[in-house]
């Protein structure tokens, strides 16, 4: 009998990496191999308009590393992904446990909710571009009748980045809504009534049930949502173009503006600081807190 088990897990084991190999061998060819071919670049001098190109190892690491303006990046690609993310949390959670509520029009409340996610990152800029406008934009358009004055909303640094921020907030909080309203339906009511009956208030409800329900769902948003804040560039490059003097300049834009320039070596190897930074928050993500537990 023991040796029928045995063979039965074998059985079960080889069944497992059969159906996971299709997977093993997508993940290989789209993200292994460029992440390779990435770093094999970035251990080179290659430039465009040098002819021939040589290995250098880690110096473009080290020329990158003792760059401020990498780490300025860094820094503007943490703090924007910190606060954009966790606004877009608050508000998704809000509209998830409103939309979750039994209320007339909840179906069409959660199509238009939808709606920014649905409209293409570029054309949002442009839209959020087109109303921060000095001359002609539709806030300014406000402020002014309302005697306010004109801002120049991206023409300074800590304006330009929360115009960014609030731009990014509004494209993608349908994103976390979408998610954390999956859970919150996946909860049973019959949790909800049981604590109903024992008095139990809406803040405990929520403290009680909801949130450590929730757990799991709410950290694989936030990992999704992080990685996603963490490599933002589109948005960037059609508000601000990294602008101004460099103050929303994120590392996808400064490795884009390596690569623009032609020098590849220096771009992949930005590129390949962009995966480790990414990496490192998804580490911090599932150890910090407990969140491990939360994912069991």
């Amino acid at each position: 009998m023991m040796g029928m088990g045995k063979r039965t897990k074998y059985h079960e084991a080889k069944l497992g990496y059969a159906m996971i190999l299709p997977l093993l061998a997508v993940v290989s060819l789209f993200i292994i191999l460029p992440v390779l071919g990435t770093f094999w670049i970035s251990l080179h001098r290659d430039v465009t308009f040098i002819p021939k190109v040589s290995f250098v190892g880690f110096k473009n690491y080290l020329r990158i590393l003792s760059n401020p303006d990498f780490w300025y990046s860094v820094f503007v690609t943490v703090a924007f992904s910190l606060t954009s993310v966790t606004f877009e949390t608050v508000l998704g959670l809000a509209f998830a446990l409103i939309l979750n509520e039994e209320i007339r029009g909840r179906g069409m409340l959660r199509a238009v909710v939808l709606i920014p996610w649905a409209v293409p990152t570029i054309i949002s800029a442009r839209t959020w571009q087109l109303m921060y406008n000095y001359s002609y934009g539709l806030f300014n358009w406000l402020f002014s009748h309302l005697g306010l004055g004109a801002i120049n909303w991206l023409g300074t640094p800590t304006s330009a980045f929360f115009a960014v921020v609030v731009a990014d907030v509004w494209k993608t909080t349908p994103f976390m809504t979408l998610l954390l309203l999956a859970g919150l339906q996946a909860i049973p009511k019959d949790l909800y009534e049981a604590a109903l009956i024992d008095g139990a208030s809406m803040f405990e409800r929520f403290k009680s049930i909801t949130l450590p329900l929730l757990k799991p769902v709410l950290i694989v948003a936030l990992i999704l949502r992080t990685i996603d804040a963490l490599r933002v560039f589109d948005i960037i490059y059609v508000l601000t173009g990294g602008g101004p003097g460099g103050a929303t300049t994120s590392v996808s834009f400064l490795a884009f503006n390596y690569y623009n320039l032609g020098d590849y070596g220096l771009g992949s190897t930005v590129s390949i600081l962009t995966f480790v930074l990414v990496l490192s928050f998804t580490i911090v993500y599932l150890h910090v807190g407990k969140f491990r537990e939360g994912l069991k």
